[in-house]
């Protein structure tokens, strides 16, 4: 996989504003909110996309859901929020380094999907 920005955010080449950090992931701001909260969740390991994950993923993949919860009771907004993964060009994914989006700060309703 080519180098991305989140690549170089995790590499550290790139400053960014960590919210948390462990061995497997990053959250940071997303730099174009959609709503008052809206932060990513980024695995350290390199995978283009949801559909390129493997079976070896699985844990890696629970624990990025997992720290989504974490995360989401730090900044406030556990009893609401919606977690987003864009797959592909045609999905909305314009970072090929999957993350995790976390959408928070207003009531939502399935038509704002």
């Amino acid at each position: 996989m080519t180098d991305t920005v989140f690549s170089k955010i995790i590499a550290g080449e790139i400053p960014s504003n960590k919210l948390y950090e462990d061995e497997h992931c990053i959250v940071i701001p997303d730099i174009n909110p959609v709503a008052a909260v809206h932060v990513l969740v980024i695995p350290k390991k390199p995978i283009k996309m949801l559909s390129e994950a493997s079976a070896e993923d699985q844990a890696l993949l629970g624990h990025l859901m997992l720290t989504v919860g974490k995360v989401a009771e730090q900044l406030g907004v556990s009893e609401g929020y919606r977690v987003i993964v864009n797959n592909g060009a045609d999905g909305g994914q314009t970072v090929f380094h999957l993350h995790l989006h976390i959408i928070a700060g207003f009531a939502m309703k399935e038509a704002d999907m």
